[in-house]
This record gives C-alpha cells, sequence and structure tokens, in this order.
C-alpha cells in the first residue's frame, strides 16, 4: 500500500493532464447523494489511505462533486469579472510574499474557484432543464433504491448529466448507478431484485450509449461499467451474494473499443476465471492507453516521495478489444 494510498483513475488524469478544454475540471463525480460513507466522502483520509479517492495524488485532485443545489456558489455575486481579476492578482502578490509553509494544494483550490467563476460551462452543462425535453424523458426517471443496500439510487438523469459534462470538456465522469451490495434479501430474492433493477440499469446504459454516438461523442469517450468486485457464486444463509475477488464482469464501450466481443470466460458457476483471464491492471492499462496516458513512462511520487507506476510493469491494454 503507497503512502496517501492509491488513487482513483480520475484523479491520476486530473494529475497528469491537468484541465479540460478552456479550463475545465478534468474530473466531476456525477453521483447522486450515496449514503455509504466511503463513496461519498470524496476527500476522505484513513490512516492507510485505502478509503480515498484521490490517494498520493493529493487533495487537490478530488473529484468536483456536482450534488445538491451547489449552480448558486457557481456564479459572480456582487462582482463582475474585471473586479474579480484585480482580486486574482492582489491574491498573487499575496503568493510571493507569504510563509511558504502553506500547502500548495491551496493554490491549487483558488484556482480551480476562479476557473469556475469566469466561466459559465461548467452552470451550462449543469442545467438539465435546458435539455430538449424529449431527450430527457428517454432517459427516465430516478428509481429509489433500498436504503440499507448503501449506494445511490438509479437516476438515469445522472448519466444525462454525464453526457453534458463529456461534451463540455470534462475528461473523466463518475456515476454510481444503483446499490447492488446484496447480502441479504431484504426486499425480496435475487430473482426478485434482479428484475427490478436491472431493466432500469439495461435501459439507461443503453440510452447513454445511443446519446453519445448519436452526437460523435462516442468514439473519442470510454466508457466503463465496473464495480469493486465479484459476487459469490453461492447463496448465502441470508438469500443473498457477498463479496467475491475470484471474477467478476467488466462492461466497455466507446474509445475505438469494438462492440459486441466477450473476452475471457468463467467456470459454470462464476466462481473463477476458466480461460483468458483479465487482470485489473490489463484494464486500467486500457484506460490510460485510451486518455492518452503512457502508463510505461509516467510515474507519480506517493507521499513518501517513492516513485510509483500506474500500472504494473508487465501489464498491458486488452488488444481483444480493438
Amino acid at each position: 500500500e503507497p503512502a496517501g494510498g492509491w488513487p482513483t483513475f480520475g484523479s491520476v488524469a486530473s494529475l497528469v493532464q491537468g484541465p479540460g478544454p478552456n479550463g475545465m475540471l478534468p474530473y466531476v463525480d456525477a453521483s447522486p447523494p450515496i449514503s455509504y460513507g466511503p463513496y461519498r466522502n470524496r476527500g476522505l483520509h484513513d490512516a492507510s489511505g485505502r478509503e480515498s479517492w484521490p490517494g498520493f495524488t493529493g487533495l487537490e485532485h478530488i473529484p468536483f462533486a456536482s450534488e445538491g443545489d451547489i449552480k448558486k456558489d457557481l456564479v459572480l455575486n456582487g462582482a463582475n469579472k474585471t473586479r474579480l481579476g484585480s482580486r486574482r492578482s492582489l491574491l498573487e502578490t499575496l503568493r510571493r510574499h507569504r510563509d511558504h509553509k502553506q500547502p500548495d494544494n491551496l493554490d491549487a483550490f483558488q484556482d480551480r474557484a476562479f476557473g469556475l467563476l469566469t466561466s459559465n460551462r461548467l452552470v451550462e452543462a449543469m442545467e438539465l432543464e435546458k435539455e430538449n425535453r424529449s431527450t430527457r424523458d428517454r432517459y427516465g426517471k430516478l428509481q429509489a433504491t433500498h436504503s440499507s443496500f448503501g449506494g445511490a439510487p438509479q437516476d438515469p438523469q445522472r448519466l444525462l448529466l454525464a453526457r453534458r459534462l463529456i461534451e463540455a470538456g470534462v475528461r473523466c465522469v463518475t456515476v454510481g448507478f444503483g446499490a447492488w451490495d446484496w447480502h441479504s434479501n431484504r426486499e425480496g430474492s435475487i430473482e426478485f431484485l434482479s428484475r427490478k433493477y436491472l431493466p432500469v440499469f439495461d435501459h439507461s446504459v443503453a440510452v447513454f450509449l445511443e446519446d453519445l454516438e448519436e452526437r460523435g461523442l462516442l468514439e473519442t469517450t470510454t466508457v466503463i461499467v465496473w464495480g469493486e468486485f465479484g459476487r459469490t457464486p453461492r447463496i448465502n444463509g441470508k438469500g443473498g451474494r457477498d463479496h467475491w475477488p475470484g471474477t467478476q464482469s467488466v462492461l466497455m464501450a466507446g474509445g475505438g473499443i469494438q462492440g459486441g466481443r466477450i473476452v475471457g470466460e468463467s467456470d459454470r458457476v462464476g466462481g473463477v476465471p476458466a480461460s483468458r483471464p483479465v487482470h485489473v491492471q490489463e484494464v486500467f492499462a486500457t484506460l490510460y492507453q485510451n486518455l492518452g496516458i503512457d502508463t510505461n513512462g509516467i510515474k507519480v511520487s506517493d507521499f513518501n516521495g517513492r516513485p510509483r507506476y500506474l500500472v504494473e510493469s508487465n501489464r498491458q491494454p486488452v488488444g481483444e478489444l480493438y
């Protein structure tokens, strides 16, 4: 475990590639409110760093949170851009004469704030009410999720928000969609839960991909649908399935990936890989390649100053996808 913890993909993109076009934020979390702490607290650091989104990239690379009524904080109140520019010039003067013990990431937060206040691109992207009504209806409406599962509700409008953020130039957008931690049958059987939640998931993801393709964005946008791990091949005593690292499924599309391909297979109960096991690091390498990040040449130092490669040296992108 590196000092500071491993970062999320978006935090690495933020560090290595910086802001998007026209100063757009590099990393936005478009998830609805989530009740489970480690997912909700995007800047959380525990002792080992395992629950931190930015990990050793630093807190300046946490994702921007799009939940709540934040648009009012992204507009200038009582000040025009000229006045704000004067304030920034004053701040730059103070920076040159300040005590250098002040954290460097404070500068990054301040620069991000100035960028947001002087551009309306993010605000416009978040205004879903300006989207064509037929498009909004096509995505569908929010579906509440059982609160005890700890994750996000299924809100198709968040995928619409993701598309708008991509159009605006955000490099990496994440969306929590549903709560799938089905250890027990709190709402009914696994079969019942599947009938309730999977159709919404299937429809929403399909519409999202179609929308990207129709707007000419799919070829330059890599979409990945992925959880942290798989589920046990056997039903437990509570009628659910527990965490299982042995195997899982990943859906990928866009970014030059050829559709309709299946890479690898599991045994008949989904317990272990039966052929062509795909390592997690291979998926990371694929994502970094599509974003134009050279994982063989780039190293990032952790909090102790130790250089870290972004993926293991022997892991390459999944070639069968192209």
